[in-house]
């Protein structure tokens, strides 16, 4: 790591007689926070819309026939949502290769050791709470880093099964490449069953993501949640343990 993303600080002391040093690191690059924040945009509106489209509701009455679209609106906000989600999400792919460590794809896959072992020692702190205190990563630990790759393999099934639902509707060469995707799973009913169901994993892993991102902004004291704004992390530094 350069030095350029290393600043040093001091924090207040703990025990009145020695202050615990803390050095500032460069973490969450701008294009992974451009990432994160768009997608989290396209994220909450594809869930609202989707779930409106598969459980519709008469929200509104009027007379006219023009005042009652809403749900054409609807269906609008979710395609222009599929498009920039897609997008974004190919250019976090391209980022995965060129960007820094944090950043990089080799950082979701536990194939090292170290990484299987941190996997289990946060499950253990985290999700059975039989230790106290866990290991603390500065990027992603290796549990989080592992649950969002899985996440990005969601991402895709929900991109495939949208735009085969989608490829009836439109003449678009994006939307057709995916027509196969129909028969395959046994007709629109089998692809928007599925799609629709994956809906509430997003649901389900936003509620977790905030809480954790809170709860370790909390307990670690690190700048957990100010970083996805501003990039910025802060570690303890190596020898300061007393």
């Amino acid at each position: 790591m350069s030095t350029a993303n290393i600043q040093p600080g001091n924090a207040v002391p703990t025990n009145g007689t020695h202050g615990v040093e803390y050095r500032r690191v460069y973490v969450w690059q701008l294009p992974v926070r451009f990432y994160h924040w768009i997608n989290a945009v396209a994220l909450v509106l594809l869930c609202v819309t989707g779930y409106l489209i598969g459980a519709p509701i008469r929200a509104f009455y009027a007379a006219e026939a023009y005042q009652q679209y809403w749900f054409g609106t609807v269906r609008f906000i979710h395609f222009v949502s599929a498009f920039v989600y897609v997008f974004n999400f190919a250019a976090r792919i391209y980022w995965g290769f060129v960007g820094n460590k944090y950043a990089q794809w080799t950082t979701f896959l536990p194939f090292k050791k170290w990484q299987r072992e941190e996997i289990v020692d946060v499950i253990k702190t985290d999700v059975l709470q039989t230790k106290m205190h866990g290991a603390i990563s500065t990027g992603h630990n290796s549990l989080a880093a592992f649950i969002y790759f899985l996440t990005f393999l969601v991402f895709c099934f929900q991109t495939i099964t949208g735009f085969a639902l989608y490829s009836s509707m439109s003449t678009s060469w994006l939307p057709r490449m995916f027509t196969w995707i129909v028969p395959l799973m046994g007709g629109e009913f089998g692809v928007r069953f599925w799609h629709h169901l994956f809906l509430w994993f997003f649901v389900c892993f936003t509620i977790v993501h905030v809480y954790l991102a809170f709860y370790h902004d909390y307990i670690e004291g690190r700048g957990t949640i100010s970083s996805i704004v501003g990039g910025w992390k802060f570690d303890r530094v190596k020898g300061d343990d007393k």
